[in-house]
């Protein structure tokens, strides 16, 4: 997908103006290129920081006052020789310093070849490699968390361990194979289940994080459902803290979808206030309603709020019935006016998650802590037995390629299992473990098909 065999130059750091702007250089020709762009009279020494000048070969014309840093092979992010150029974050000048190298032999690098090129020269694994474009894509503290933690290898420590003891297991077997007439020679058949329920078990343990993995990786729609008027806007405002939505007595102020995106306990949460569910004539107000139930139907959770001013309809029974089995936050609003209506006296249909009351004033930070403290346990399905017992010592698994792939692994650990105890002859148990080991091993990119790879690193940016 790439050729590795050149030079490459891009800019490393994030486009736009800043104070410090990097320009990487990578390949066999980047000590030759740097002091060929750089105005100094001995080479650059091994990781040392040395104040220069670019300039352009021809006339000699100063481009930036530089720092530039030789980090040679293969102990540099790349595994190759690198120069990273550091001057002023003038994307005018970064360009510039990019010309130049390119002039001076280099090829501007494509989306993630650096990090591809890391990837083939051993410095990291394929797991390692998403979690660098995890890391830059994070938008909240634990994002950044779980993407840091992966590409320190914590992720990879634990599949490694696995696919050595299923290696040792292999090789066992295959050594019995040496003694057809004695059957199970080096291990019986009830070790080899034991050992491989053990493996699923380990398999499992990392899959138990993999709901909460995904949410904190791709975060979750929330939806903010009602009737008009009932005070979904408000608390769409005091959510995002900000007057992102007009707030008025008039009823059906809100006719389109609102979007805001937010960080809610370290998730990533587009919030959605939709217009209130109602019938109406008005095409404009009925197509709100349209994207609004739309919108309900694809969220990842909904927050129905009711006017516990006002007595409950119809309608907000609708809501609540077509809700049922989402995961779903019932907010009481208005409750800084006379009660309606109480809880206990009402049959709120489905209503099994938390039901949250509050007056919802944007100034009451107190109900509005506590409002996002019942939201982030509903998005966590917190109360799931499974979400309880996930072990903080185990890596989470956030990417749905890994998933995936492990529960290949666990599948075909089940049926080396299931072999193993009916009697199977060893060559069956050892196809369904060695198909165990090649999940493991496309997941950390030891056998990995070109096409996920180039899938894989076609969405990183250039400089990565």
């Amino acid at each position: 997908m790439f050729a590795t065999d050149d030079t490459i130059v891009a800019i490393a750091t994030p486009a736009g103006p800043g104070g410090i702007g990097v320009v990487r250089v990578s390949g066999p020709s980047s000590t030759t290129i740097a002091n060929s762009i750089l105005r100094r009279a001995t080479p650059l020494k091994p990781r040392h920081a040395t104040v220069t000048e670019v300039v352009i070969s021809d006339s000699g014309k100063v481009i930036d006052r530089v720092v530039a840093t030789y980090f040679p092979r293969p102990g540099s992010y790349t595994g190759e020789d690198v120069v990273e150029v550091s001057g002023h974050g003038n994307p005018v000048l970064l360009r510039q310093i990019v010309a130049v190298a390119i002039a001076a032999g280099a090829r501007l690098a494509e989306p993630g070849e650096f990090t591809f090129r890391a990837y083939l020269n051993g410095r990291i694994d394929l797991v390692q490699a998403e979690a660098v474009a995890d890391l830059a894509d994070a938008v909240t503290p634990r994002q950044a968390r779980a993407a840091f933690d992966q590409l320190e290898g914590t992720m990879t420590l634990g599949v490694e361990k696995i696919d050595r003891e299923l290696f040792d297991l292999i090789s066992l077997l295959e050594a019995s194979l040496d003694f057809p007439e004695e059957g199970y020679h080096f291990v019986d058949e009830q070790n080899v289940a034991s050992a491989t329920t053990a493996l699923s078990t380990k398999v499992s343990q990392l899959l138990a994080s993999a709901d909460q993995g995904r949410l904190l990786r791709e975060g979750c729609q929330v939806a903010i459902v009602g009737k008009p008027n009932v005070g979904k806007s408000t608390l769409f405002n005091s959510l995002c803290g900000a007057p992102r939505a007009i707030v008025t007595d008039t009823a059906g102020t809100t006719r389109d979808l609102l979007t805001e995106k937010i960080d809610l306990g370290g998730i990533p949460i587009t919030l959605v206030d939709t217009a209130g569910i109602h019938e109406t004539d008005d095409p404009v107000e009925a197509e709100g309603v349209v994207r609004a139930q739309r919108t309900v139907t694809v969220a990842g959770a909904v927050v129905v709020v009711l006017d516990g001013s006002c007595p409950l309809t119809n309608k907000d029974y609708k809501i609540l019935e077509d809700t049922k089995g989402m995961r779903r936050l019932v907010v009481v609003s208005k409750r800084d006016l006379p009660c309606a209506w109480a809880l206990e006296s009402e049959p709120l249909v489905g209503v099994t998650a938390r039901v949250f009351e509050g007056c919802l004033l944007s100034d009451n930070q107190t109900v509005l802590e506590i409002l996002r403290h019942q939201l982030i346990s509903v998005i966590e399905d917190s109360d799931n037995e499974v979400h309880t017992k996930v072990r903080r010592d185990i890596p989470a698994v956030t990417n749905l390629r890994h998933i995936e792939l492990l529960k290949k692994t666990q599948s075909a650990l089940a049926r080396a299992a299931s072999a193993a105890i009916s009697g199977a002859a060893e060559e069956l148990v050892i196809t369904d473990l060695q198909e165990a080991r090649s999940a493991l091993e496309e997941m950390l990119g030891k056998r990995t098909p070109d096409a996920v790879i180039e899938r894989i690193f076609e969405r990183f940016c250039i400089g990565k």
